[in-house]
């Protein structure tokens, strides 16, 4: 079935964020890093990413 959305905490959304103003893409390693610091897995900052990119080219 459907996965249960992700409700992220603001610090974690605030290091997500920068990151992404930093680069639009991660790289894996810069993926499992942010995943471990956030205490996330990979793929929930896999899809956030994803997600994020969605809502940048929407917003151009």
């Amino acid at each position: 079935g459907r996965r249960f959305r992700t409700a992220f905490t603001l610090e974690q959304l605030r290091v997500l964020e920068r990151s992404f103003q930093r680069c639009r893409y991660l790289s894996v390693l810069e993926r499992h890093s942010i995943a471990s610091a956030l205490r996330l897995s990979e793929t929930q900052v896999k899809i956030w990413f994803q997600n994020r990119r969605t809502k940048w080219k929407k917003e151009l």
